[in-house]
Parts: structure tokens; C-alpha cells; sequence
């Protein structure tokens, strides 16, 4: 089936920032982008594209609507879903302390529940590509990385699990309780077990693995290297949080001696292949570095305003080159979840820092797109809407009583209320259309999800002050 859109906004997002009024996409039976542009479809493309058969042309009136790439969301903890709401006044440091214990009883049952729930609202918030970063894999909880594949093919959303680790354990230095923990052998074997499994590097693959060992206070140096060792051995990313806190930065400097930017240069991650969750503590050298070597950055902040860890210093590192996409982060430290109103928060953050003209609408809506898309590797595949590449749209309606007198479609996506997604194209196939779900039912969702989230703290005492 061809898809046709007429009547649209249009905001391609390439690299010449253009834009259409009143514009055009069309989407080829193969799932890419046949046409994008101005007016009306230019006359004889359809009939080549369908053989002269108007049987095979879906045609949408999206007058009132604005059309941008789908959004990608750099960086995600989907099982969170279900731990929502806890330790509400805890930094980093005291949330991760909180929670390891609930997320030690995690298994697949509750991680496909968390993650297909997740996955589902994420579509509604009109992202197309989702990562994943889990980390946690208690014994005997089963096939957890499998869990969250599932839920991501039940949706129907581009995903990028990252196989993650952790071994270093509270009674080796580390933060985590050691039941969370796993070998450095059994975890490097794990990742590329999965990358054998389930790693799709095809142009138009619905699912890549990356190599992701949580973080510096919950992994050994031999990890880290190995992990990068393994990553480049096989062809396939990495991610880590790093620079997230305050707590971070004193733990590398007395455990390790250097920042954490230094402590990751000296493993081998920094690289055109790298991209670090959060970035908030950087100084200028940091910067540099990562804008010298390529490594992206994923924003994040509403979760880094939640725990208040700080704001990302975004303008600089856009600045020196650095590639930053967006990300929601885990749920339970950004409960709303939505990449749409990620696009104003990461407006109004870099603001914060340097003032109203430190970021525009139209620089928002490029890290939630191509700089997502450029963490992840795939900004010749995805990102913007450009003939050729897959056809991951938003179509968004920015003409209802929330958006009513903004006359920049860009602006009222950005700056006014979160916009309801008219349709979602994935490859060309709609997840969402007019509002809702197509791919999964979302009340059954919701109710699978809240099932989950009580089994999962049923063994927490009834008194929970500290949670």
C-alpha cells in the first residue's frame, strides 16, 4: 500500500532545515520515503509507484496536522515501568540505593509487562525508534533481554536494546547489592550471546544490539575495556551512563584519580561509535574531548531535573560538535515518560543555563530526530524525511484548543502543550492513528502493567516512608 499525505506542515529536519507550509509525503510500498515537498503530489508519481491502480493508494487529509521525522529516543530503562513513584526526594545515589532491592525480584513476566506498557505510551508520544539500557538480571528471573525484545515486536516500534552489566558489587566497592551482580565471564558472554541472537545490522533493521555496562560505580575497569574490546570485535555499539552526578564525579576522582570523561578515554570509550547517558557534570576539556572523538550524548532532562543531578551543558556540546539526541530515561525517575514533551524540556533546560536564545524550537526538534538518530548510527537511514530513507513519520495535530493562534506549527509543537499524534508510520506501518494504539490494546497494557507493579512490591513492607 502507498500512503499519501497532503494538506501537512511539513519539517523535514535535514540538513538544510527545510520546511513546506502546506506539503506533501509520500510513503512507497516498501516502507521509505517516495516524495516529500511542497503542494500537491507531483502528477505520474503514483501511477508509477502503484501501476496505474488507485486501489493500492491509502490518501491522508492532514490539514491541521505537522509532519517531522518520528522521534528517537537515545536512552530508556524500560522494566522501570513498574517501580513508578518511589523514592521521590532521593538524589541519584539514595534512588539507586531504594531501588536495587525491588528490581533483584524482576523477572520476564514483569519486564515484558513494563516494557510493552512503556513501548506503547512511547508511540503515543510520537517516537518511532526506542533504545532500551537494562542492566539488571536477577538469577532465576529468566530471559529478560528476550522479555523486552518481544514487547518492542508486539508494539512494532525500531529497537535498540543494549545488553548491559554490572559486577562490581557493594561488597567490592560498588553500589549495587551483589545479588544484582553478575560475573565479568558470564556477563561479557551474555552480550555476545546476544548480539549472535538477536543484532539485525540490515538498512532497514528493526533491532541492533549495543554493549552497555552500566556505569563506573557499578563496573569494573576489566568490564568496561573487554565490553569495548567486544563491541568493536563484532561490529556494534556502545552506551553507558557517565557524568551523570556530582557523586559520580568524587567517586571517579577518588577511586580512579581522573574525571569520568578521562576514566572512559583511558578504557577505550570515547569514540564515533560511543554515545554516554546524560553528560551533565562535563568541564571544558570533557567537551572537547567528546566533540574531538565523536561521542554522543543522551540528554535527558527531565530525569536529571527529577533526581536533581543538574542540566547538561547541550548549546556547548552542540558547539563543539558533539552528536546529542534525547532521552526520556528510565520511569522511575521521569514518571511522564513522553519524548513529545521531552522536545520543550530540553528547550527550556538549555535556556536555563544560557539564556532564551541558547536553544530554538527547531534545534529541539533536531535532537529528538536526527540527533537521536546520529547516537544511534542510523542518520542515513532515519531521522529526517528525505527520499529514500525509511518512512518513521509523526504526523501531529497542532489545530485543536491547546495549540489554537500559534502560527509556527514548529513552535506549537514545541513550546505549546503535548500535541496528539494523528499517525505514526514505522517503516511505513501505522502503530498509532487519530490517538490511539494500533499495534496493542492500551487498557490492557495499563492493567498488565499495574498487575506487575504490585506483585513486584508486594514483598516491600506496608510502611514505605523511605521509598
Amino acid at each position: 500500500m502507498v500512503i499519501v499525505v497532503t494538506g501537512a506542515a511539513v519539517a523535514t529536519v535535514d540538513v538544510a532545515g527545510t520546511e513546506h507550509r502546506d506539503g506533501h509525503l509520500v510513503v512507497g510500498a516498501d516502507g521509505r520515503i517516495a516524495a516529500v515537498g511542497p503542494g500537491d503530489v507531483p502528477t505520474g508519481l503514483l501511477d508509477t509507484l502503484t501501476g496505474g491502480d488507485p486501489r493500492r493508494v491509502r490518501r491522508i487529509d492532514a490539514t491541521g496536522c505537522l509532519a517531522t521525522p518520528g522521534l528517537v529516543n537515545t536512552h530508556h530503562h524500560l522494566y522501570q515501568w513498574a517501580t513508578r513513584g518511589l523514592a521521590q526526594q532521593q538524589n541519584l545515589f539514595g534512588w539507586l540505593t531504594t531501588l536495587y532491592p525491588v528490581w533483584s525480584r524482576l523477572d520476564a513476566d514483569t519486564v515484558h509487562a513494563a516494557a510493552a506498557a512503556n513501548l506503547g505510551w512511547l508511540a503515543l508520544s510520537g517516537c518511532t525508534t526506542s533504545t532500551d539500557h537494562h542492566y539488571v538480571f536477577p538469577r532465576d528471573g529468566g530471559d529478560l533481554f528476550a522479555a523486552e525484545i518481544d514487547a518492542a515486536r508486539r508494539i512494532g516500534l525500531r529497537f535498540h536494546p543494549c545488553r548491559g552489566s554490572m559486577d562490581l558489587g557493594r561488597s567490592a566497592g560498588g553500589l549495587p547489592p551483589d545479588s544484582t551482580v553478575e560475573d565479568t565471564d558470564a556477563a561479557l558472554a551474555a552480550t555476545e550471546a546476544a548480539i549472535d541472537r538477536w543484532h539485525d545490522p540490515a538498512p532497514d533493521s528493526m533491532l541492533r544490539v549495543a554493549v552497555a555496562p552500566c556505569s563506573p560505580f557499578s563496573v569494573t575497569p576489566r568490564l568496561m575495556r573487554e565490553s569495548a574490546e567486544l563491541a568493536r570485535r563484532r561490529g556494534v555499539r556502545l552506551h553507558t551512563h557517565l557524568a551523570e552526578t556530582v557523586e559520580e564525579e568524587e567517586y571517579c576522582r577518588t577511586t580512579h584519580g581522573c574525571t569520568p570523561v578521562q576514566y572512559a578515554e583511558q578504557l577505550g570509550w570515547l569514540g564515533d561509535d560511543v554515545w554516554l547517558a546524560h553528560g551533565v557534570h562535563l568541564d571544558d576539556a570533557a567537551v572537547a574531548r567528546l566533540g574531538a572523538t565523536g561521542t554522543g550524548v543522551a540528554h535527558c532532562p527531565s530525569s536529571n531535573a527529577r533526581l536533581g543531578a543538574g542540566t547538561a551543558r547541550v548549546t556547548d556540546l552542540l558547539a563543539a560538535g558533539v552528536p546529542v539526541g534525547l532521552g526520556v530515561d528510565g520511569a522511575a525517575s521521569q514518571e511522564v515518560g513522553h519524548l513529545g514533551a521531552e522536545l520543550r524540556q530540553s528547550l527550556y533546560a538549555a535556556r536555563l543555563r544560557g539564556g532564551p536564545a541558547a536553544l530554538t524550537a527547531r534545534d529541539a526538534l533536531a535532537l529528538g530526530t536526527i540527533g537521536g538518530a546520529r547516537c544511534l548510527g542510523r542518520a542515513a537511514e532515519t531521522g529526517s524525511l528525505e527520499v529514500g530513507k525509511l518512512a518513521d513519520i509523526a504526523l501531529w495535530r497542532v489545530d485543536g484548543l491547546g495549540h489554537a493562534g500559534i502560527d509556527d506549527p514548529v513552535a506549537a509543537l514545541v513550546l505549546g502543550p503535548p500535541a496528539p499524534v494523528e499517525l505514526l508510520l514505522v517503516g511505513g506501518r501505522p502503530v498509532v492513528e487519530r490517538g490511539e494504539l494500533r499495534t496493542a490494546d492500551a487498557a490492557d497494557l495499563a492493567r498488565e502493567a499495574a498487575r506487575t507493579h504490585r506483585t513486584l512490591m508486594t514483598p516491600v513492607p506496608s510502611n514505605r516512608s523511605d521509598l
